[in-house]
């Protein structure tokens, strides 16, 4: 399949696109302002408001800490476990390799 031009096209009217909604402060409401808009009159018909977060992430540099720390564990994991996860090798692929014929 051939594109020819039309990949440009295609490429410019996304650009285009990206540019024009870039340059405007546009504000769409999501589900999540609906959602806190329920949950907020509620909690006020009963007395209960928001409370701090029991771990403050926004202090420091503490998420980034917990990302490093799980992409640790998740690398020594996965070093550990590379050849379950990937298998062995067989000994077809060592005889193709050489390892066992003999030497002249």
């Amino acid at each position: 399949m051939k594109l020819g031009k039309w990949k440009w096209v295609i490429v410019l009217l996304i650009l285009a696109g990206g540019i024009f909604l870039g340059t405007r402060n546009l504000y769409i409401p999501g589900a999540d302002d609906r959602v806190n808009a329920v949950a907020n009159k509620y909690a006020k018909e009963v007395g209960a408001g928001e409370r701090p977060p029991y771990i403050n992430t926004d202090k420091g540099d503490l998420l980034l800490f917990i990302f490093a720390a799980g992409g640790a564990l998740a690398g020594f994991w996965l070093g550990y476990s590379w050849r379950d996860l990937f298998g062995k090798k067989t000994s077809n692929e060592s005889i193709s390799k050489g390892k066992d014929s003999p030497t002249p």
